[in-house]
């Protein structure tokens, strides 16, 4: 599928084939493609819990306001966007960017300064920004790439984030944009068509708010 054809045929689906495993390299490769999309200097400030055994779904079923989907679909994304991406990634980044001659040697230190002043203290909003919007980045890009394997997906936005990080040994400092929801269409379900969207001139202007 091409990626004009993905964009146009992605939807966000409430019912999934239940029962329909998803085998562990078909989720490497959906993961892998999705961590080509674009990241903030490379920092790439996101985790993934994959889950995937039944009881722990029921269990996260539990903190997303009892969600049916997020039983029947073959697996749930936990999105983790990580606020310390910055100082756990850099000097990979860093020296990756060197290596691939992105980046003279003596630039690394000046490189390094403008990421730490750019995004922040690690607890800092401008941080928590960061990490949420590169995290939605990659997410965007896990669902466009599921379309593109003849999978189906749902981001979701309904659950109890306490619940999930206590459920899931997430660290309090971490933020969790979305799960998302991957499998199959039921089997005898209709779409209906897409819901409203707006029209291009309700909210792009040129050159000025």
């Amino acid at each position: 599928m091409d990626t004009i054809e993905a964009i146009k045929e992605r939807r966000s689906i409430n019912f999934f084939e239940p029962g329909v495993d998803l085998p562990d390299e078909k989720i490497r490769e959906l993961l892998n493609l999705a961590n080509l999309s674009p990241s903030s200097f490379d920092l790439q400030p996101w985790r993934v819990i994959v889950v995937k055994d039944p009881e722990r779904k029921k269990t996260l079923r539990r903190c997303a306001m009892n969600q049916q989907k997020v039983e029947e679909a073959s697996i749930v994304l936990i999105m983790i966007a990580d606020p310390d991406g910055v100082e756990k990634n850099m000097d990979r980044v860093l020296g990756s960017w060197q290596e691939l001659g992105y980046m003279k040697p003596e630039m690394r230190g000046a490189y390094a300064d403008m990421m730490k002043s750019l995004y922040g203290a690690k607890d800092s909003l401008t941080r928590k920004i960061f990490a949420t919007k590169n995290t939605g980045l990659f997410a965007m890009n896990l669902m466009l790439a599921a379309k593109g394997l003849g999978l189906e997906s749902h981001p979701m936005d309904g659950f109890d984030e306490a619940c999930i990080k206590k459920e899931f040994n997430i660290p309090a400092d971490k933020i969790i944009p979305m799960i998302i929801a991957v499998g199959h269409l039921k089997k005898g379900i209709n779409l209906l068509p897409r819901a409203f969207r707006r029209e291009i001139d309700e909210f792009v202007t040129y050159n000025s708010y």
